[in-house]
């Protein structure tokens, strides 16, 4: 919720202008001096400020305003005076002011002036949020020719502009590869904008995407720009790209002809330059043939592909990343650090992980948990792998099975038998077990619908 400053020296407009405000959504504060506004500036989190410019309590709003820009110089002001002077408003706008409105003014009239500053001040903030979800030291851990590999493909495509389609299993990293084409690509220094379109109801993608007017649609109180004009510049990383639905496709596609977006509720159109990098672990192959994704849209995106390798080929890497993860974990947890044996790592190494590198994080976590001791021996790994039972007398029967059997049959067997592990347990909790396997909800429901998972006591 926006938060708007009123400083005004009248008591009865503070008090009108902070109701009609409240009643639109707004938090609001009040300033009865221009020494009161800079203090509560200082305090508060405020988003813009209503500066009645003739105040007869300390300095005018004119010295305000100065002051108030010298402590915050990206903070939005918008001018108020009873007296519509145009050489006063002009000298506001040179001093940094955003708008001068004339007293009295109308709800709506306040509102249609103030809404786009509480917008760019809500997309500054939301910008600076995506950002702080990339942590600057993330990176792609490992030596093995596989990952060696990658870095390799992630540095040749940066340095081009192309569209770029990311293929993978969950849990390998696929968005750590976007990160990586953006941060060595020539568009650094623009904002990285994710978008996880298996996370949002159909119905919100495409307001996620392209933003919308204010009255659009029910709920759409004010003006939002979408994720393609957040990215103007830079990079935009659409997640689960086939999960997308035909519309949205046809949008997108769109923009990435002709670099224009349009706002649901809007007519105007609006330049963007924003480079695609997409993902999927679905084969997209697959889904045009079945009429679910767009054939254009497929090889518009996919003019460079990358595949990023399931953890089960590059077993190599799996002490590094052990190790990472566990010193990254501890240090968060502030707990005593613990030392894994160094059979632990063939105890991993003959596991075949279907949740990739994300379940490898999950079970190093679970383990400096349970484990009470200061060094982490196989078999309190055994105790934690989901299939760990069974593991040490299925090797001829795994090569028998991988001889005659087709890999996407395989991975979808060791991901059916993970899902089912999970939900072991965590008792059935769709939630928690959500969580565990850091999924989204719909995508579980919709990977127990495919592999026809039913709870025991809900079969009929």
């Amino acid at each position: 919720m926006s938060t708007i400053l009123i400083v005004d020296d009248e008591k009865n407009i503070q008090k009108t202008l902070s109701q009609g405000l409240t009643l639109k959504g707004y938090n609001t504060l009040t300033a009865s001096s221009g020494e009161e506004a800079l203090e509560r500036c200082q305090s508060e989190d405020v988003d813009l400020v209503l500066l009645d410019i003739m105040m007869e309590n300390g300095i005018d709003g004119i010295e305000t305003l100065k002051r108030l820009l010298l402590q915050n110089p990206s903070l939005h002001v918008v001018m108020m005076s009873a007296q519509q002077d145009i050489e006063i408003a002009v000298k506001t706008w040179e001093l940094g002011a955003k708008h001068y409105i004339t007293k009295p003014a109308s709800m709506d009239k306040i509102m249609s002036n103030i809404d786009p500053f509480l917008e760019l001040s809500r997309l500054t903030k939301e910008n600076e949020y995506l950002k702080s979800q990339i942590p600057e030291d993330e990176e792609l851990i490992g030596e093995s020719e596989a990952i060696a590999m990658l870095r390799a493909e992630i540095r040749q495509v940066a340095a081009s502009d192309l569209g770029v389609l990311i293929s993978g299993e969950n849990g390998t990293g696929k968005q750590l590869v976007a990160e990586a084409i953006h941060k060595y690509s020539k568009r650094s220094d623009k904002p990285f904008i994710p978008l996880n379109c298996a996370a949002l109801p159909e119905e919100l993608v495409e307001s996620e995407l392209f933003g919308h007017e204010r009255g659009a649609f029910t709920g759409a109180d004010s003006m939002r720009q979408g994720r393609f004009e957040l990215a103007d510049g830079g990079t935009l990383f659409l997640d689960e790209i086939g999960d997308m639905s035909l519309k949205a496709q046809a949008k997108v596609l769109r923009v990435l002809e002709y670099g224009e977006v349009e706002r649901l509720g809007s007519q105007q159109i609006r330049n963007v330059d924003v480079r695609i990098v997409a993902a999927s672990n679905k084969n997209l192959s697959e889904e045009i043939q079945n009429g679910m994704f767009r054939t254009d849209l497929y090889y518009r995106l996919r003019i460079v592909p990358i595949d990023v390798p399931p953890l089960r080929k590059r077993l190599d890497d799996i002490p590094i990343l052990v190790n990472y993860f566990a010193d990254r974990l501890q240090e968060n947890m502030g707990s005593t650090p613990k030392m894994f044996d160094s059979n632990v790592y063939t105890e991993f190494q003959s596991y075949h992980w279907p949740g990739n590198i994300r379940e490898l994080k999950n079970i190093v976590e679970r383990l400096l948990i349970m484990v009470d001791r200061d060094i982490i021996l196989p078999s309190d790994v055994a105790d934690v792998l989901p299939i760990g039972t069974d593991q040490t007398h299925t090797s001829e029967a795994a090569a028998t099975y991988q001889r005659n059997t087709p890999l996407s049959t395989m991975v979808d067997a060791a991901e059916s038998q993970c899902i089912l592990a999970a939900l072991h347990d965590n008792g059935w909790n769709i939630r928690q077990t959500a969580d565990a396997l850091e999924v989204e909800r719909s995508n579980l429901y919709k990977k127990m619908n495919k592999y026809n998972i039913v709870r025991p006591d809900t079969e009929k």
